[in-house]
């Protein structure tokens, strides 16, 4: 168990970051979780958006280890975690959402994969849900061939003894990434405001040539949505629907932008006239409108995006699943880590 780092002296190894905003209900018990752990070289950021509730307030009295920072409004997920990167002091971002749980050992764990794997940048946790631990709440991202990003494992049995091994891109709700690396790729993207921010970023990682690894035994429990009304509320559906058509025109390359386009489109219909899709059409078209007109900005990101790619149209496409019983089933997808573009694992 390391020291803590609050006394000036050195840097924390790691910066943890949480956006607070209508988290009243689940932000103590988020940060009574922090102040559990064995791992003690950590600083905490509360960036409070402006939440009429106070409780980034009430936790950073609460708890000495915690800093807040006043955002000042409601900034959104994206630009909330930027700002705690850009006050942060360790060597590791970690993310975690005020509705994620950790087990007592998670950044024991992470910074333990971290020590193991020197060359890989990214990190990503094994998510449990809050309700029923036996129940997988993700196990890393997973980016399929019609570019509808998933959590891998979402309400599937947690196999429990899942091996370490990449995925497409880490969960927001839980990460751990190099910081300068993280504000170098120009940290999340403000203008998705909150929902696939995080695989967005994790796509740029891909071009970038920098793997995610998944520690499965770094846990948390996490809710989900628990400040946005549930996963199906309109809120929800209108920022998923709309940032996924941006994350697929921003990051896909243009080998494979005439193919992904028409499956996406294909796949957010059959969606839509699901059951439970029908009762959220009138929200996903006014979404697909929304993502159509603010294309301009997303085109001009995607000139810079794709400019700086390192890696190959078809080793980017490896790296994607093509099996569509996988999106079905939101089955896991991980592969044995390959050699990230700083040389080794």
């Amino acid at each position: 168990m390391n020291e803590a780092s609050g006394d000036g002296k050195a840097p924390p190894a790691l910066s943890v970051v949480i956006v607070a905003y209508n988290s009243a209900a689940s932000l103590p018990a988020c940060v009574q979780a922090l102040a559990a752990q064995t791992w003690r070289d950590f600083e905490l950021i509360i960036v409070d958006n402006a939440s009429p509730q106070g409780e980034a307030q009430a936790c950073a009295a609460a708890h000495p280890f915690a800093r807040l920072v006043e955002a000042g409004a409601n900034l959104g997920f994206a630009a909330g975690v930027n700002l705690g990167a850009r006050t942060a002091l360790g060597r590791w971002l970690v993310l975690l959402n005020p509705d994620a749980y950790p087990d007592p050992d998670w950044l024991e764990a992470l910074a333990g994969a971290a020590a193991r794997h020197p060359k890989v940048a990214s990190f990503t946790s094994r998510q449990v849900m809050a309700a029923d631990r036996r129940l997988l709440d993700g196990l890393g991202d997973v980016m399929s061939a019609p570019a509808i990003p998933y959590r891998g494992g979402y309400l599937n049995p947690d196999p429990g003894d899942t091996a370490e091994g990449e995925v497409f891109s880490p969960c927001g709700a839980a990460m751990m990434v190099d910081r300068r690396l993280f504000l170098t790729l120009g940290g999340l993207d403000e203008s998705f405001f909150c929902y696939c921010e995080d695989v967005d970023f994790g796509y740029r990682l891909q071009l970038a040539g920098e793997p995610t690894l998944l520690v499965p035994s770094a846990v948390v429990a996490h809710e989900g949505s628990a400040t946005s009304g549930g996963p199906k509320s309109q809120f929800a559906v209108f920022h998923g629907v709309r940032n996924r058509f941006w994350v697929l025109i921003k990051d896909t390359p243009g080998l494979w932008l005439p193919l992904v386009l028409p499956l996406h489109l294909l796949a957010v219909g059959v969606i839509a006239t699901r059951k439970e899709g029908r009762l959220q059409a009138a929200i996903t078209w006014k979404a697909l409108k929304a993502a159509l007109a603010g294309l301009g900005p997303v085109w001009r990101a995607r000139r810079q995006v794709q400019a700086g790619r390192r890696v190959g149209a078809l080793a980017l496409a490896r790296r994607w699943t093509w099996n569509p019983q996988d999106l079905r089933g939101r089955r896991p997808v991980i592969r044995p880590l390959r050699p990230s573009r700083r040389g080794g694992s």
